[in-house]
C-alpha cells in the first residue's frame, strides 16, 4: 500500500436520532461534535436519522403510508404524458 493516501480510520459514535441509541464503531467519517463514551474517552459524534435500532425492517414495526394519495397525485401529475 502507498503511504499517506488513505483517510484516517478512527473511532466515531453514531447517534440514532429516532431511537436515541448510540453505537461506537470505526469509520473514515469525521465530525466536529464530540461526546464522552462509557469508557471515559471522548469521540466524534455523527447523527443519523435511521439505524438498525429504529428501521422498521429490523424492528418489525411497520408504518402504514398513504399510498392511495400518492398514486392519485402521480396519476394526476403525469395524466397526459406520452399521449399523442
Amino acid at each position: 500500500m502507498q503511504k499517506d493516501i488513505h483517510p484516517d480510520y478512527s473511532y466515531v459514535i453514531f447517534n440514532d436520532l429516532a431511537s436515541g441509541e448510540r453505537v461506537l464503531t470505526r469509520t473514515t467519517a469525521t465530525s466536529e461534535r464530540t461526546a464522552e463514551w462509557d469508557d471515559g474517552n471522548t469521540y466524534p459524534v455523527i447523527d443519523v436519522e435511521i439505524s438498525a435500532a429504529s428501521h422498521p425492517f429490523y424492528t418489525g414495526k411497520q408504518r402504514i403510508l398513504d399510498t392511495a394519495g400518492r398514486v392519485e397525485r402521480f396519476n394526476a401529475r403525469f395524466k397526459g404524458f406520452g399521449g399523442k
